[in-house]
């Protein structure tokens, strides 16, 4: 699954957005790919201004005064709904962003919700998140600029050939940033989005990690 978005900021601090995502999709040896169009920015900068107007600053301090951040069901619905927040970056953690044929991981420091994710289906949260407002454009940017970073990092290990490969190297990197037990819980199906392979390829590839080691005795033993 590869997804790139281009964001281009002018020298006013209003966002001119260049969105080209394409899905490629690989079920273990079958594959399914569906190219999206590039958006005319345009159209792109239109839609990132009639959303600020919908959504205000004043809203989205409002929304996370009352929001539940433990409830995933209230997450998805606030940034489906347009309000840009980004995950502490102080935080081990972060979110999953399910949505109709790939996922996306949004870790410390990334934007979520915006123009970015009206598509979002669901949400899975990773270790103790707790989500901010930007302040500033210049906040909002670097946000942007995270989550960017985030998709490429995925991306590099879609672009290896072999599922087992791809499942065994999502799996490793999640362990370097959170523990065993919070990895546990995350759902197979969710990590096979983030790097497009089937559940069962994930499940294998987590047993084949933690499978103990075999002590081999020797004569001297």
């Amino acid at each position: 699954m590869v997804v790139h978005h281009c964001i281009k900021m002018d020298s006013d601090s209003h966002q001119r957005v260049s969105a080209v995502s394409e899905y490629s999709h690989e079920l273990d040896g079958a594959h399914h790919t569906a190219a999206k169009a590039p958006t005319d920015p345009t159209d792109a900068t239109s839609r990132v201004g009639a959303l600020w107007q919908r959504v205000s600053h004043a809203d989205s301090r409002q929304l996370l005064s009352t929001l539940d951040q433990t409830n995933p069901d209230a997450i998805a619905q606030s940034i489906r709904s347009g309000h840009l927040l980004v995950v502490d970056r102080k935080r081990r953690s972060g979110l999953i962003i399910l949505k109709e044929f790939h996922a996306e991981f949004a870790g410390p420091g990334a934007a979520v919700g915006g123009l970015f994710d009206e598509d979002c289906q669901a949400v899975i949260i990773i270790g103790d998140s707790c989500l901010m407002l930007p302040e500033s454009p210049d906040e909002r940017q670097e946000a942007y600029k995270i989550r960017r970073q985030w998709i490429r990092l995925a991306q590099q290990f879609t672009d290896h050939s072999l599922p087992t490969e791809r499942a065994r190297m999502i799996l490793n990197q999640f362990e370097i940033y959170f523990d065993q037990d919070t990895i546990a819980r995350v759902p197979d199906a969710a990590f096979a989005q983030l790097v497009g392979v089937l559940p069962n390829t994930i499940r294998l590839s987590r047993r084949s990690l933690h499978k103990p080691s075999l002590k081999v005795r020797t004569q001297a033993d």
